[in-house]
């Protein structure tokens, strides 16, 4: 029961977040910032010794998700590793009513069940640290890892409530509501643990963090 109430007491408070900075984003009239950056469709196939192939968004994913840019790719390290899957949502403009969805929200609508949610810390290539979700999911016998967070004008933010925060605040400071959502997902094969499957998305993030930022302007 406490466990129900606290959910509804989390939707309720990213309802009221999302609302008023849809309020505030629509009264601003003045065209924002877009700084210049790279396509999503121009990101590279090879990261690193990571070996990537298209996958393609069906249309009706696509609609639910708005009007923003997006792209998703599976990359494998080695023949005998499982892939890790990339998705990323870069939106140009949050005024007009398309903002970036949680995967907590659209993930358990797939099928997958929910298991675990934490946060883990993480060493970024340049020696400092960022904080992102980290979600196991679930689906019949499959287990499902899934490492995520908000990006937006040089910052890295796992908090949604932050995200939003950050959304307002720029469109003051600098005029801007640009975001994007980074998610990284593998799975967890039985013969290997969670152990391994961290450490293959962790590696994976490690050497994608430095390219985003030509996609993610700072």
């Amino acid at each position: 029961m406490k466990g129900q109430r606290a959910g509804w007491l989390r939707f309720l408070i990213v309802a009221t977040l999302l609302a008023g900075a849809a309020l505030f984003l629509r009264s601003r009239g003045q065209a924002e910032n877009l700084p210049p950056r790279e396509p999503l469709a121009s990101f590279p196939l090879q990261v690193g010794a990571w070996r990537g192939r298209e996958v393609v968004i069906p249309q009706y994913a696509l609609d639910v998700l708005g009007a923003g840019e997006f792209l998703e790719r599976t990359y494998t390290h080695a023949a005998n590793e499982p892939p890790v899957d990339l998705f990323l949502a870069y939106f140009p403009s949050q005024r007009m009513g398309s903002t970036i969805h949680s995967p907590q929200n659209c993930l358990p609508g797939s099928g997958w069940t929910p298991v675990e949610s934490t946060r883990s810390m993480l060493t970024s290539p340049g020696g400092g640290e960022v904080l992102v979700n980290r979600y196991i999911l679930s689906k019949g016998l499959d287990k499902m890892l899934v490492l995520y967070w908000y990006q937006a004008h040089g910052r890295v933010v796992a908090s949604e409530y932050w995200a939003k925060f950050y959304l307002v605040a720029d469109a003051i400071r600098i005029n801007r509501s640009d975001g994007a959502l980074v998610r990284v997902m593998t799975p967890i094969v039985r013969d290997e643990g969670l152990e391994s499957a961290q450490q293959r998305g962790v590696a994976f993030i490690r050497d994608t963090l430095p390219i985003l930022s030509g996609y993610v302007p700072q």
